[in-house]
């Protein structure tokens, strides 16, 4: 059974920086690419960053130069570093991995940018 538990979120004034993580279990980790999604209300959840198995990265244009998205093999956990926080970043923070042509997803983290 494939499982995502997301830990980390909160709140944070303007500027400020919040690290997530999100530790898989029962996917063969090293080998998938895992993606962080954001969603706020009544807009579409978007996708935010992501990571390969060879350690590749790719950022939304809104995001590049400001988060940071790595992995820990070792811990089956990856993790999105923010800096540089903004208002506009409060969301619902998803991580998510395809397995065997499914789509799971961690439980969310509320982020909050206060100005």
């Amino acid at each position: 059974q494939v499982r995502l538990v997301q830990s980390g979120g909160g709140l944070v004034q303007a500027g400020g920086s919040l690290r997530l993580s999100c530790q898989a279990s029962g996917v063969p980790f090293k080998f998938a690419t895992m993606n962080w999604y954001r969603q706020v209300p009544m807009k579409q959840r978007e996708l935010v960053a992501n990571i390969t198995s060879s350690g590749s990265t790719n950022y939304a244009n809104s995001v590049k130069s400001r988060f940071t998205v790595s992995r820990d093999n070792a811990r089956n956990t990856v993790y999105l570093q923010m800096a540089s926080l903004d208002p506009e970043d409060t969301a619902v923070y998803y991580c998510q991995v395809i397995s065997r042509t499914r789509d799971f997803w961690g439980q969310g983290t509320q982020v909050t940018v206060s100005s």
